[in-house]
């Protein structure tokens, strides 16, 4: 009878966060509203009434408290005694343009176009393809291209994730004698900027489409390197710059399949010079030989499910990196851990 009763209560236990774990995307779409509101930026300056915080956002204070109460539970908000709110260490971190922000990525996430994509989750484990596809009837390039406004905010979350692992890269990599520095994918050039501010006598060049350019020679400008940086619209698909002695994927080449990923390896190998290096910043998976931290292994394993419902691409060992840039003509030589980000430098050289 006792045994039945534990039984029963672990059940009912395992029942319960099932259920927590199913209504997980409730969170996403929380943060996502609160984001978009802009909750944590009008709490920067302290702790709030939640009435005048609703009326200074134009929001339905009662459904503004339902949304903060459950971003309380899960540690975004603070309830002060007098029923202020206030935002906690981690609310801090949707706040716009302080370091370290999701705040771009939370509203890319939560976009109606991009939930779609997971509505196909079936699809994609069942032919590998991407949701996004059988979504929005085209890929998840296209759609950026077709849609300039999600292509916008896509560039400013990744210039967000972009300064980050820039950060990360100047203090664990030694350029030293590297002159020209092809960014590849470079995005706004976020990433160019930290290279060449450590680097005073390098020059880059960055590389990406049409669409996302002239947001990069802006930034150029503005930052006063226009002079040290070229900002090139292209298709790395096709080809790359010439004459760069260091080629940098950031984030890229998780992006493809193993074809598409070696096309790029390969097109970065023909445009450098016989002593240049391949700098991939990815994230890695663990393997035999590779343990990673919890928390880091959780976001390789999330992000694996982003590649596959909405680009397409995957998440790789270090071993199969190294395959790919074999067969570019590349040898990896080596993995440098970017410490304290859950991402890695591989170097590769040419064979």
């Amino acid at each position: 009878m006792s045994g039945d009763g534990h039984d029963a209560g672990d059940r009912g236990a395992l029942g319960q966060r099932l259920i927590e774990l199913v209504n997980g995307y409730q969170i996403s779409a929380a943060i996502g509203a609160i984001a978009r509101l802009g909750v944590a930026d009008a709490l920067a300056g302290g702790p709030a009434d939640l009435n005048a915080l609703a009326s200074r956002l134009g929001a339905d204070a009662r459904s503004l408290d339902r949304v903060v109460r459950l971003l309380t539970d899960v540690g975004l908000f603070e309830r002060l005694d007098d029923g202020r709110v206030g935002l906690t260490a981690l609310g801090e971190l949707l706040r716009e343009g302080v370091p370290g922000s999701a705040r771009r990525g939370a509203l890319v996430v939560s976009e109606e176009w991009h939930w779609r994509a997971y509505g196909h989750l079936v699809h994609s484990v069942q032919s590998g393809e991407p949701g996004f596809r059988q979504a929005h009837g085209c890929g998840f390039w296209d759609y950026l291209e077709q849609h300039p406004e999600a292509g916008t905010l896509i560039n400013e979350s990744m210039a967000a994730a972009s300064s980050f692992i820039a950060s990360a890269l100047v203090r664990s990599h030694e350029f030293g004698s590297l002159q020209r520095v092809v960014d590849v994918g470079g995005g706004l050039g976020t990433l160019m900027r930290a290279v060449l501010d450590a680097n005073p006598r390098a020059e880059g060049v960055v590389l990406d489409l049409p669409g996302v350019i002239g947001g990069t020679r802006a930034r150029l400008e503005q930052w006063g390197l226009a002079d040290r940086c070229r900002a090139v619209a292209g298709d790395f698909l096709e080809a790359v710059p010439t004459g760069g002695d260091a080629y940098v994927l950031s984030w890229i080449l998780h992006d493809f399949d193993d074809d598409a990923a070696v096309r790029i390896l390969s097109n970065c190998r023909r445009a450098m010079v016989d002593s240049g290096r391949l700098l991939a910043i990815e994230l890695v998976a663990a393997d035999d030989r590779r343990q990673l931290p919890p928390a880091f292994e959780w976001l390789v394993r999330t992000t694996d499910i982003e590649m596959l419902a909405v680009v397409g691409g995957r998440e790789r060992t270090v071993a199969e990196y190294g395959e790919l840039y074999a067969k570019a003509g590349l040898e990896l030589a080596r993995v440098v851990p970017l410490q304290p980000s859950a991402w890695s430098l591989m170097e590769g050289a040419p064979v």
